[in-house]
């Protein structure tokens, strides 16, 4: 390298040298890159995770139970049958002649099996005004959504015929057509206007088409990449759907995140009076050294999501992680050797009024530094102590809420509330049947299952569920003998509401189940189903949080040790990040479980935030908030190495990253908040929690807490005890005086150092 020929040293600095000269070979080989993870993913095909390997426990026992024996469970479907009036009856002709009606309609389909009359096996309401057909839809239960209309069809002309009384259907099947029907788009949607929103956030933040598209260029082909490494790596780890939601999510913040860094520190050493090639490299070794140790510290963060023991936590972790890792590697590679390439042509496509050259002609001198945040830091840096107790404070009463936060997987009602007719009918059914629609399931396992002392056991299970309480009926039963396996269907008291549903469940498992079918040797009977699932799998989640939160905060801890050899700054990084942490659940639990300004982001008071939103958000946020962190504590460090005092280097550093945290933020802000526009509570939830936590990073951390701390700790921002000093020194990309030519000097005439 010219220009003082002086080695250089670091990863990114080094990378960015060799892509800036030889930028068709880093091209190439990024391209290449892209093309072959595409088609290898391509040809090897996704393998996604199986109900078996969803969650440990019962759940998972059962459902290897049912996969070893080759059992297809179909799509189970009920017909409610109701009187609108308190008089009308079971008993009524009408009555008996609409149940007769619905199961020849069903039947003459041609698309149900296994069809049922209330009258047979006793499936009708207490009070008597409710009754029951069920059937089982043919074909694979993942697509009977797309078959079941013509069921739908026959079930509401039927309906037409007997208006004197209510005749809806639901299941498995019905549910799914109308969630597709419904939202099936609305994540398509979501993700596809992401990268628009992005774009359009880019062109006013730099003013030209080219330098706005350079960062969502690098980031699709980053998630395009991705996607086909996915497809390699779920032969050994599956993936999912949600996996895929997930990183394309990540994979958009993040890709376009360390482009935005990279492209406007370059930018800014530009219009400093700098040639192209030497603020290429001041761009490698500082821009491209804070990517790296952000990109590191998100990946460490995302491995954290393995240690759930999760089969769609490890696939979402494995996704992200291997999606930041891909973008931080795109950015300080392939984005300097376009940036060579393109030289001054990156400003082409101006936006008159938006570039700044623009604004220059109309104040020439004006320095590059933001008013609003000069401001903001002036009042900051004059009262530290007030604005840490303030700030702090203020960070303080919002995350209070959470103290008080309640998880659950939520039920149809509280995900979709009474927007759909389907959600009145399983509440309906739910009311008339309790549990009728999420019953517990008993996979029964046996050497021989007609063998008489099971067949009796079976029956002791089927008349304890009712006499115990745990159950009101009727308990169904299915034998499969060719497999020796029965499976029996436990309606549990309490319904959709999970803390009774739980109650009743733990009956059948503590209390039912050893007194009747576990005095029989060799039987298994695991319990399954819809409540016992979302009670499994919260067993296994809160066994998960410590090891987790351990092994992210931990490694965090010791990366930003290693990154700025300071035990003051790896301190504060962590105690800032669990405070943006703390304020955004503050904030889930405010809004989606009291209900205190729900309608404002089109949400409902809900009453619980769902249960993996919690351990998610957690390391998709520490992650992410260390984007912002890193790049800003660099900027600092760098000032302070050039000589400045604390004060003046934390005013330099926070002033000059402001419109780069602030186009950054705002993107995964914007990004976020689509999610929180969907249908569902659930990605409102998530979608509102992400934009609530890293607009507050962004703002009250980074603007207000972290320059009021490091001001009032002084020198000591950069104390390392004496016993550290043997730890590796990742400090440093370049020798100071390598990163530009002597004529490269700051806006005070100071040289620039690293």
């Amino acid at each position: 390298m010219r220009n003082g020929d002086t080695r250089v040293r670091g990863l990114a600095a080094r990378a960015g040298g060799w892509s800036a000269r030889h930028r068709w070979a880093a091209v190439g080989i990024w391209v290449l890159f892209v093309v072959l993870a595409m088609g290898l993913g391509s040809a090897a095909g996704r393998v996604d995770v199986k109900d078996s390997d969803q969650l440990k426990g019962e759940t998972h026992t059962a459902a290897k139970i049912i996969e070893d024996a080759g059992i297809d469970e179909p799509a189970g479907e009920s017909v409610l049958i109701q009187a609108r009036d308190s008089g009308g009856k079971a008993t009524d002709a009408d009555f008996r002649a609409a149940v007769a009606a619905v199961v020849k309609a069903v039947e003459g389909t041609g698309k149900v099996t296994d069809v049922t009359s209330p009258y047979d096996t006793n499936t009708i309401s207490k009070d008597g005004r409710s009754a029951l057909v069920q059937f089982d839809m043919r074909g694979d239960a993942d697509t009977a959504g797309e078959r079941v209309e013509p069921v739908l069809k026959a079930v509401e002309g039927v309906q037409e015929e007997h208006g004197s009384l209510r005749i809806e259907e639901i299941g498995g099947a019905s549910m799914m057509k109308t969630f597709d029907d419904a939202f099936g788009d609305d994540f398509q949607k979501a993700e596809l206007s992401a990268v628009p929103v992005a774009l359009g956030i880019l062109l006013i933040a730099f003013g030209a088409l080219v330098a706005a598209l350079l960062p969502v260029l690098l980031a699709v082909s980053a998630i395009m990449a991705t996607m086909g490494l996915m497809g390699v790596v779920s032969h050994v780890m599956p993936m999912s759907d949600t996996a895929n939601s997930v990183m394309l999510l990540v994979g958009l913040a993040v890709g376009v995140d360390y482009c935005l860094f990279y492209l406007r520190r370059e930018r800014e050493e530009r219009q400093a009076g700098r040639d192209s090639q030497t603020a290429l490299r001041i761009a490698a070794a500082t821009s491209g050294r804070a990517i790296i140790v952000s990109g590191v510290t998100v990946c460490v963060a995302m491995a954290g999501m393995l240690f759930t023991g999760l089969a769609e936590f490890e696939a979402m972790g494995l996704a992200s992680l291997m999606v930041v890792a891909v973008a931080m590697v795109g950015s300080v590679t392939v984005l300097p050797a376009l940036l060579s390439l393109l030289g001054e042509r990156v400003e082409k496509g101006k936006i008159p009024f938006l570039h700044p050259e623009s604004r220059l002609r109309r104040k020439r001198g004006a320095k590059r530094e933001s008013r609003f945040w000069t401001t903001v830091l002036k009042g900051v840096l004059a009262k530290p102590v007030v604005s840490v107790v303030v700030a702090a404070g203020a960070l303080l009463a919002v995350a209070a809420p959470a103290l008080g936060m309640k998880t659950q997987n939520l039920t149809l009602d509280q995900e979709f509330g009474d927007s759909l007719p389907i959600v009145q009918t399983y509440n309906r059914v739910n009311d008339a049947f309790p549990g009728g629609t999420e019953p517990a399931e008993v996979v029964v396992k046996a050497a021989d299952i007609n063998a008489p002392e099971v067949t009796g056991a079976l029956a002791d299970f089927k008349a304890k569920a009712i006499s115990s309480g745990a159950s009101r009926g009727p308990v169904e039963i299915k034998l499969h003998d060719a497999q020796n396996l029965a499976f029996v269907y436990v309606p549990l008291v309490g319904g959709s509401d999970l803390d009774k549903a739980g109650e009743s469940l733990d009956k059948l498992r503590d209390e039912v189940r050893p007194a009747t079918l576990g005095k029989v040797d060799g039987v298994e009977a695991p319990i399954t189903g819809q409540v016992a699932g979302s009670k499994d799998f919260n067993d296994q989640l809160a066994g998960a949080v410590v090891p987790v939160f351990a092994f992210v905060v931990v490694f965090a801890f010791v990366l930003m040790l290693l990154s700025f050899r300071s035990l003051t700054v790896a301190i504060t990084s962590i105690v800032l990040n669990l405070l943006s942490v703390g304020a955004a659940y503050g904030i889930l639990v405010a809004v989606f479980q009291h209900g205190w300004g729900a309608s404002l982001v089109g949400a409902e008071g809900v009453g619980a935030i769902i249960t993996w939103l919690p351990l998610f958000l957690f390391v998709i946020l520490f992650g992410l908030s260390m984007d912002y962190h890193v790049f800003v504590v660099s900027r600092i460090r760098e000032a302070h190495l050039r000589g400045r005092s604390t004060k003046d280097a934390i005013q330099h550093g926070v002033v000059t990253t402001a419109g780069v945290v602030t186009s950054a933020a705002v993107i995964m802000v914007a990004v976020f908040a689509i999610f929180g526009t969907l249908s569902m509570q659930s990605m409102k939830q998530m979608g509102v929690g992400l934009a609530a936590a890293v607009l507050i990073d962004a703002t009250i951390i980074r603007g207000v807490l972290l320059p009021a701390v490091m001001a009032l700790l002084g020198e000591r921002n950069w104390y390392l005890p004496k016993w550290l000093h043997r730890l590796p020194d990742l400090t440093h990309d370049e020798a100071p005086d390598a990163v530009a030519a002597p004529v490269a000097r700051d806006d005070e005439g100071e040289p620039l150092r690293v």
